[in-house]
């Protein structure tokens, strides 16, 4: 069986946000779809040990918020990265309640669906919840969604082990010195540097300043481990 095989289906990357009485949490996910039209329905696809997915089953209602392609990498590891049970990820992030109670993520957000759920399938480590649409909107036109290949090819995004499409990396024999995140997977590779964080390319992961950290979660220079 060759996994690769999956890298070719196509997906997004979301912000899926939920409630459980007064609290709030939300989540990196790169599997929503619309699955009918009339009555408008979308699925969502979270993993069991999640938080967001015991406010689904709590509240029984979601919100999608589809990110552009412009999201800086650290927005995109703070939600994907990141324990709503450790932190609180609304903290300093702008957002505004729904029509169901639930947080419309407003910063980097081009468009958003709310919906109640109407079905959930059981699918071991992961549970598809189907939602009938309560509302939807579109927030920036000027933006495109950034597709997961995108996060992937050009943001050089990984998958955390919680994701539905995370597979094992092959080991590769390496020219450079590469050094990988033990948090989040993000490989550090000197010939491409860090350009959001304005580390320019040659740059070597010994020659990072001091107050450097992972451009997805935020993990400081010792949390890396050298490749091979």
């Amino acid at each position: 069986m060759d996994k690769a095989a999956f890298y070719r289906l196509s997906y997004g990357l979301y912000v899926v946000t939920s409630r459980k009485d007064d609290q709030i949490n939300g989540q990196i996910a790169n599997t929503a779809s619309q699955v009918t039209s009339e009555p408008p329905t979308v699925a969502v696809s979270i993993n069991k040990q999640n938080l967001t997915h015991e406010y689904i089953e709590a509240s029984r209602k979601f919100t999608v918020s589809i990110i552009g392609k412009s999201t800086p990498m650290q927005f995109i590891g703070h939600f994907g990265f990141k324990c709503g049970r450790d932190i609180d990820k609304f903290a300093n992030i702008r957002f505004k309640l729904g029509e169901t109670g639930v947080p419309i993520v407003l910063d980097h957000t081009i468009a958003y669906i709310e919906a109640e759920v109407v079905n959930q399938l059981d699918c071991g480590t992961h549970t598809i919840f189907v939602g009938r649409v309560r509302d939807c909107g579109v927030l920036d036109s000027s933006d495109e969604p950034m597709t997961y290949a995108y996060y992937q090819e050009v943001k050089r995004g990984k998958a955390p082990k919680t994701a539905p499409t995370y597979q094992e990396a092959p080991k590769k024999a390496e020219k450079v010195d590469k050094y990988t995140c033990s948090v989040c997977g993000y490989i550090y590779d000197p010939e491409k540097g860090d350009p959001d964080s304005g580390i320019r390319s040659g740059t070597k992961f010994e020659d990072l300043p001091a107050d450097w950290t992972c451009p997805v979660c935020g993990a400081d220079k010792s949390k890396f481990e050298k490749e091979g």
